[in-house]
């Protein structure tokens, strides 16, 4: 609702609820409190999660959430809306108030949609304000404990020769996990047999039965799986060593150098949010990965936040802009397509 038809309803109830709120109403600043981000926040902010609870992003989002309540001084509830890579969440906070009280935490599936999707319902660029960078989280290709292969280099000679019974799990369409196994497949030159599911949760809980081969997840996801000997490990996707997991080689000592990825997290809020309140988010979020405990958390699932510098609005935009355009070649190659 733009603000001239808010003053107009407003105006319709005025006898009722009185003036003051007509005076909010018609005050131009597209739904925030006062002047800028004068009393926010005056209610409960939701933080939307475009995946199922329990997964990577889920997490993420709950060990930022209490520290930054306490640095805005109000409460943060955070509510999981799945759907389509990702794509139902973010759409509803699109069509948000811009107000500041709903925010959006995604991932890199924010810089592939709009590849993947011939309609998505709406422009990252355009239709969102960022708010700040979260955490680079990297990622393992993980196998059901019994899968025969040994190393990574047995794996890509594996699936060659397997390929049409072989069974690759991902999160669904655009997740992070799915994104990942596009870039195994290339890097290994074959195509496999691709198993989706309605979360990362759901796709790991079969790996670990024994109902699908492999999949490449999340550290945030995969870590105490691997520590507790639950999946067959073969390496991290990163250009370094994971601390929590040390004796998991990269992808380039394990012989696919061209396997490179990390999934990034990131704040939005929708577009039109006054800067004040937007400067008083990326504050908060700053404060909050600065949190020892936040940092510790994040170590024991093999990630870390991003540098202070790194959780801007403007750090975050240049990455998106960055990404919108590296994903864009790496989906039109291989030929994806959501619906």
């Amino acid at each position: 609702m733009t603000p001239t038809s808010r003053c107009r309803a407003t105006a319709r109830m005025v006898a009722v609820i009185g003036v003051v709120s007509l005076v909010a109403a018609c005050s131009g600043n597209g739904g925030a409190t006062g002047s800028g981000a004068d009393g926010y926040p005056n209610r409960n902010i939701t933080f939307v999660v475009p995946f199922s609870a329990g997964g990577p992003t889920d997490t993420v989002t709950r060990m930022i959430a209490e520290p930054m309540a306490a640095q805005l001084g109000g409460k943060i509830v955070v509510r999981n809306v799945e759907g389509a890579g990702g794509t139902v969440g973010a759409g509803e906070v699109a069509q948000a108030e811009p107000d500041g009280l709903t925010v959006l935490m995604h991932h890199i599936g924010m810089s592939t949609a709009p590849a993947l999707y011939e309609k998505l319902g709406y422009q990252p660029l355009k239709d969102f304000e960022t708010v700040g960078l979260v955490t680079e989280v990297p990622m393992t290709i993980v196998a059901r404990k019994d899968f025969p292969p040994a190393t990574l280099s047995d794996l890509v000679a594996y699936v060659k020769a397997n390929a049409n019974k072989v069974t690759l799990a991902n999160a669904g369409i655009g997740a992070a996990s799915h994104l990942c196994g596009l870039l195994f497949q290339t890097a290994a030159g074959v195509k496999l047999q691709e198993v989706p599911y309605q979360g990362t949760g759901p796709a790991l809980t079969d790996l670990v039965g024994g109902q699908v081969d492999f999949m490449c997840d999340q550290t945030t996801n995969t870590s105490g799986q691997i520590s507790a000997g639950k999946v067959k490990a073969y390496a991290v996707t990163t250009p370094a060593r994971v601390k929590s997991l040390p004796d998991l080689p990269t992808t380039a000592e394990a012989g696919l150098p061209q396997l490179q990825v990390s999934v990034w997290h990131g704040l939005y809020v929708p577009a039109g949010t006054p800067p004040e309140v937007v400067r008083k988010l990326s504050e908060a979020l700053k404060v909050a990965l600065a949190e020892p405990r936040v940092v510790e958390q994040m170590a024991k699932l093999g990630t870390a936040p991003v540098a202070p510098e790194a959780a801007t609005p403007q750090a975050h935009r240049t990455k998106l802009e960055e990404q919108l355009g590296a994903w864009a070649k790496v989906i039109a190659d291989a030929g994806v397509k959501a619906s």
